[in-house]
């Protein structure tokens, strides 16, 4: 490993310590971290597991993904809008998922936010998150330099929460935009440096 934190693997190419071992977490870095996500279901489903993820670790939301889309309707807003007491109900008892109300519940009152969303001039979930996109990305050398919280992540709370989102504090958006693209954190001298063509 080197003082960065990274660590080439045995194809030659240089990842953070996260993701260089698990293969889960290595394909996922690989392909999908940091890769830009601009639907509004995608965006939907993201913002719901970054906020299943507070206090857990990523790689326990990753394993549990699958179950996570099977159980709130491949995160469909509209599907996951509609949800009742009893869906409430059938989320807590299955095993498969991460089995907090407080989670859960906001995950409700967020699809219900992303539905009215559209009625704005904000559009679109999608679009709104994206258009807290900063001038800047970070350029972190080592992994001690990657930031948790941003101007435009705080922005971004603050905004969201006025429109009735929970659950959507500065460093679970910051954590939101560094995985869907909007900002580029990947260590300078990994090999997904700049690979999104976002930055």
């Amino acid at each position: 490993m080197t003082d960065s934190g990274l660590i080439t693997g045995e194809d030659g190419l240089a990842r953070p310590v996260w993701a260089a071992s698990d293969q889960m977490l290595r394909d996922y870095y690989d392909t999908e971290w940091g890769m830009p996500v601009r639907t509004e279901q995608g965006m939907f489903e993201r913002l719901s597991l970054e906020a299943f993820q507070s206090g857990l670790s990523w790689a326990t939301i990753l394993r549990k993904r699958p179950a996570f889309r099977a159980a709130f309707a491949d995160f469909d807003p509209d599907a996951v809008a509609a949800f009742t007491d009893a869906d409430v109900e059938r989320l807590m008892a299955d095993a498969g998922i991460v089995r907090n109300r407080r989670k859960v519940l906001a995950t409700l009152t967020n699809a219900r936010a992303t539905v009215a969303l559209r009625d704005t001039e904000d559009r679109d979930l999608a679009s709104f998150i994206w258009s807290f996109r900063p001038e800047t990305t970070p350029e972190p050398a080592s992994l001690g330099e990657i930031p948790t919280t941003s101007a435009e992540s705080v922005a971004l709370t603050k905004a969201l929460k006025k429109r009735g989102f929970a659950f959507v504090g500065p460093t679970t958006m910051f954590a939101l935009m560094e995985a869907v693209g909007i900002v580029d954190t990947h260590l300078v001298d990994s090999w997904r440096r700049g690979s999104s063509g976002v930055w």
